[in-house]
């Protein structure tokens, strides 16, 4: 019995039993991994597949189906605005069939006046001067203007 509880508190022994342990520790977590693994069987490996061969299979009809159906709407909508485009040119034709409507137009577009009366053109002083891009132009010869022209078409190009 000595020999039995001599050889329980040595090295060997403990040694021993502290493997034992450190096996059935692998053993119980390597027993958990595969309860894990086994939770995805064949069937659910299928159906999975089948779920992504629809969805592969069915996004682009479904891409093509909203492509199409905003197509659709942006013709409508240009539809709607050609119909409002030629009522309005139905009214500007009506009004253009009204002899005062087409008089007034005459008169206010290009300045015609009825015999008897007098037309006056009112022209503004200022425009001549704004319209004018470079003043000191008119200072120097004309194969500087010439030239200072080639050189600023050419920069617009680039």
């Amino acid at each position: 019995m000595a020999v039995k509880d001599r050889d329980r508190f040595s090295t060997a022994t403990r040694l021993r039993l502290l493997g034992e342990q450190t096996a059935a520790r692998v053993y119980r977590s390597q027993t958990r991994r595969q309860a894990r693994r086994s939770r995805l069987t064949g069937r659910a490996a299928l159906l999975v597949l089948v779920l992504c061969s629809l969805v592969v299979a069915l996004a682009y009809p479904m891409r093509q189906y909203v492509s199409q159906r905003a197509q659709i709407a942006d013709l409508q909508r240009q539809q709607e605005q050609a119909r409002a485009r030629v009522e309005q040119l139905r009214d500007l034709k009506a009004r253009w069939q009204d002899d005062a409507y087409a008089e007034q137009q005459i008169r206010r577009r290009l300045h015609y006046v009825m015999p008897g009366e007098t037309g006056y053109v009112v022209v503004d002083p200022g425009a001549g001067r704004h319209s004018r891009a470079d003043l000191g132009a008119a200072h120097r010869p004309w194969y500087t203007n010439v030239w200072d022209g080639v050189d600023k078409s050419d920069a617009s190009d680039q």
